[in-house]
């Protein structure tokens, strides 16, 4: 049988493909970038034909660049920038407006109103969530409210609603299939986690006709084909994940327990919890994880759950190094620099720049400094900045343990900062946990073809599955556990001194 899958990694600032063998190797990979829209101050916008096209292309690119034929791909696998809102007709196939981002604001203030009539405690209850902005209920209501003539349309069953890997699915299969999967569906304030189902009170509180939703379908199963125009053949689609749901499944974290973190800007945190969704009570999000098909019998197994805590500073701490403050030229600069000094010389750095994420929520922190010497250099501020990212992984991780009742064994590590070795030992070393780096660095589009070469017959089984993943390195703590104890106490001193810095009372 074909032996190669195709990821289609589609992004928030680019769209990818890539290209696995069996092996979960990747043998070629393409990638476009594509404009940011912002119509006014915190309102962000993508073309949804240009993530379209540029998608496509880079689909057609990996399949040319690998000399491999439609028929030699056993499956497509989509993965997506999650709750980013698209609204289109369903006779056309054109979108009635800009895709509205995650990133996006402008629903803020009717979030507001959402928890100023008391709805916070059942949104939660139902989907997992917080009222927020960042999801996409509040965006099709939106959409519905204020492009002309979308209401009406929409009650008369005329339009679809889509988060990307819909959009992409009803394009591949040109309108022959409206679906999303469970781990989409979960993140956007209309689904129920208790029922796996659209949740009727919610699409009643935020007048969204049920008739414009996408069928919530398995993250792995036989969807259908891609027209032969779009591809050059028909190629099953047979799998879809939200991006950090999907990087979850490459990393292999198919047991509860285990739990990964993408580096990037911020960091992304996703802890599996088993098969039954997790309350929160330290501000974590509970999400669908993925759900997987019986392959002897077609029918759909438990979904498996997660808890997910967003730290919106890591990455972009090192970029501020780099272009605030220019103690460093380039972000690779900042391992050598940190490891030449022995440890960060009391210096403590809170890179609230934005406010703190999980599992703090407040916006009013700002960024704080403390510790500082006239023996304080440059290199202590660089390894400061290293033991931040570390720490902040620690807070989150710490309140999923406490929430889920689950202890930590190893935490799996991937995006462009999980190269810094020095990051890995000192997150080992500041956990007390390994920390493990795969040798396949692309987990989040290998997840993406793993749950589509698992209903394709690529792999047979989970276990198989677990062979794909190879580990390139561990990192095992050195640090004792009083100095670990010590040091995290120090931390949370200085994170609370960062707290409410910015807010109104405390400035009056």
């Amino acid at each position: 049988m074909p032996g190669f899958v195709l990821a289609l990694d589609q992004g928030t600032t680019s769209s990818r493909s890539i290209l696995f063998d069996e092996g979960g190797r990747a043998v070629a990979s393409a990638q476009k970038d594509f404009a940011q829209i912002y119509p006014h101050p915190g309102w962000v916008e993508h073309d949804p034909e240009i993530i379209w096209s540029s998608q496509l292309e880079t689909a057609r690119q990996v399949l040319a660049q690998a000399g491999v034929r439609p028929q030699e791909v056993a499956a497509v696998g989509i993965t997506n920038q999650r709750e980013t809102t698209v609204l289109w007709d369903r006779a056309t196939g054109k979108p009635i407006h800009n895709a509205i981002v995650w990133q996006c604001r402008r629903t803020a203030s009717m979030c507001q109103q959402l928890k100023a009539r008391g709805l916070e405690d059942e949104v939660r209850r139902r989907t997992g969530l917080v009222i927020d902005a960042y999801f996409s209920g509040t965006k099709v209501a939106w959409l519905l409210d204020h492009v002309d003539g979308a209401r009406r349309l929409a009650e008369d069953r005329r339009l679809a609603f889509g988060t990307i890997d819909s959009f992409l699915l009803w394009r591949l299969t040109d309108g022959a299939i409206h679906a999303t999967d469970v781990s989409n569906a979960s993140r956007t304030m209309l689904f129920n986690l208790s029922t796996l189902t659209w949740d009727p009170f919610l699409l009643q509180e935020l007048r969204i006709p049920e008739g414009i939703l996408p069928q919530v379908v398995s993250s792995s199963q036989m969807l259908g084909e891609t027209t032969a125009e779009a591809l050059g053949g028909r190629i099953p689609i047979a799998g879809i994940a939200g991006d950090q749901q999907a990087a979850l499944f490459g990393q292999s974290c198919f047991q509860p327990g285990m739990a990964k973190n993408t580096y990037g800007t911020g960091c992304f945190l996703l802890l599996h919890t088993g098969m039954q969704p997790v309350p929160s009570t330290s501000g974590l999000l509970t999400t669908a994880a993925w759900q997987l098909r019986d392959r002897s019998t077609g029918s759909p197994e438990a979904a498996a759950f997660a808890l997910e805590g967003s730290i919106f500073i890591a990455g972009a701490a090192v970029q501020w190094l780099r272009d605030g403050l220019r103690i460093i030229r380039e972000s690779s600069e900042v391992e050598s620099l940190a490891a030449s000094v022995p440890d960060s010389g009391g210096v403590v750095f809170v890179p609230a720049l934005v406010g703190l994420g999980a599992p703090y929520w407040d916006p009013y922190a700002r960024g704080t400094i403390v510790g500082l010497t006239r023996g304080s250099t440059r290199a202590h501020l660089a390894r400061a900045t290293l033991e931040a990212i570390a720490f902040q992984t620690r807070d989150v991780l710490e309140a999923m343990q406490r929430d889920a009742g689950l202890a930590l064994h190893a935490l799996r590590v991937d995006g462009g900062a999980a190269r810094n070795d020095l990051l890995l030992q000192l997150q080992a070393d500041l956990l007390g946990t390994p920390v493990q780096r795969p040798t396949q660095s692309e987990t989040t589009a290998l997840g993406a073809a793993m749950l589509a070469g698992l209903s394709a017959g690529v792999w047979s089984s989970v276990a198989d599955l677990e062979r794909v993943w190879t580990l390139d390195r561990e990192f095992v703590p050195a640090m004792s556990q009083d100095e670990r104890d010590q040091r995290y106490i120090r931390w949370q001193e200085a994170v609370r001194r960062a707290r409410d810095w910015a807010a109104p009372e405390a400035n009056a």
